[in-house]
């Protein structure tokens, strides 16, 4: 009750109607109940036919003959409906004092009620339920170092404005002096020193943890992660477009929820003038193999060789490679099987491999280096 304003807009709509039909009700029968009070004391009640014209008599308030005709007088006095059969009149001051008082009640109502109403509707609660967080977060290798990662998409058409997104994890923690910290706090770097933390929604995004020396999770490998009882939060702020206030969604990871070792799969694909994004595939990832299991620190100091060949060139052939080409063969006309060229005549069918009978991501990945692709054309990230 301390902030009843606050209370009413975090309160159920339903909830909130009745509290302002109450209060209406409540301050109706309440001044009402003066009025019949001041019009018993003044004698107005006992005046035989004091409805009628013909009694001669001053009344306080006239036309006004019992509790009902003095509730019935409440209400159009609080809500300015004004008859004009039933009025107050110079011979009762108070009577006077108490309509001033009741007016100046009803406009603060009707403004707490507006105002409350206005509030609570332009909340962007629900445009925060159209931002998706990934069910899962993965662990893998990005240019050589373990990361972090997790996905964020916006469904709605209209833009979050200054969207950026924060990340901390929280677990109990015991001091060099022995004191327990129950719930604390550490912030997990997403790129806020280089301004990566601000992020354009326009389609879904990878958000990328590197784990460094200043990460908490630099000493984790992939058993203590199994055995580690914590929590991530993540968050994502900004401007809703249409209206300018600020929302913001949140979304948790606990420890069995980070995959290790895994990658997500890709939801943007090129068609023939624009981008589409399959959010069918928002929530799904891959293993990836070859992830080293050790914990970030045991592989800087040990030096591990991250990759056993040298590294493909950027149109060999790999999974996110395949599920493109795959996405571009669903939109053609014909019905030509999808293959690529390992050298000699294009015409000898001996050279073409089906995309299709590569059966698993192993097959993919002895051949990734062997099997290059013709690079695709990527027009400008407006376009989408």
């Amino acid at each position: 009750m301390a902030d009843i304003f606050t209370t009413c807009v975090d309160t159920r709509w339903r909830y909130m109607l009745m509290i302002f039909s109450a209060a209406f009700l409540v301050s109706w029968l309440f001044f009402g109940l003066l009025f019949w009070i001041i019009a018993f004391f003044h004698g107005d009640l006992d005046v035989p036919g004091a409805g009628s014209g013909s009694v001669t008599t001053k009344f306080c308030i006239k036309h006004v003959n019992g509790f009902l005709g003095a509730f019935l007088f409440s209400v159009e006095t609080q809500t300015t409906i004004g008859y004009g059969f039933r009025y107050v009149t110079e011979e009762c001051p108070l009577a006077i004092m108490v309509v001033v008082i009741q007016s100046i009640v009803g406009c603060v109502i009707d403004s707490f009620m507006i105002g409350t109403i206005m509030a609570k509707m332009a909340r962007p609660k629900k445009r925060a339920q159209t931002l998706l967080f990934s069910h899962h977060a993965v662990i893998s290798l990005r240019d050589g170092k373990l990361c972090l990662m997790w996905r964020v998409g916006n469904l709605r058409r209209s833009h979050i404005v200054e969207a950026h997104v924060r990340a901390q994890l929280i677990k109990p923690y015991i001091t060099t002096e022995g004191e327990y910290l129950p719930v604390d706090q550490r912030d997990l770097n997403v790129g806020y020193d280089i301004g990566l933390d601000r992020i354009f929604l326009v389609s879904p995004i990878i958000i990328v943890h590197e784990i460094d020396e200043e990460s908490p999770l630099y000493g984790m490998g992939k058993e203590e992660l199994e055995r580690e009882d914590f929590e991530i939060v993540v968050i994502l702020e900004g401007m809703v477009e249409a209206t300018a206030m600020t929302t913001q969604a949140r979304s948790s990871y606990l420890a069995s929820e980070i995959l290790w070792g895994h990658r997500f799969e890709p939801v943007v694909f090129e068609e023939k003038k624009h981008y589409k994004v399959d959010y069918s595939r928002f929530h799904k990832t891959y293993e990836v193999a070859g992830t080293p299991c050790c914990s970030a620190r045991e592989l800087q100091e040990s030096k591990i060789t991250i990759l056993p060949s040298p590294p493909p060139p950027p149109s060999a052939f790999c999974y996110e490679n395949e599920l493109a080409l795959l996405s571009q063969d669903e939109d053609e006309e014909d019905d030509l099987d999808v293959g690529v060229d390992l050298g000699g005549d294009p015409k000898d069918d001996a050279g073409v491999i089906p995309m299709m009978e590569f059966g698993s991501h192993m097959d993919l990945d002895r051949l990734q280096v062997s099997i290059p692709l013709d690079a695709l054309s990527y027009r400008r990230e407006s376009a989408i």
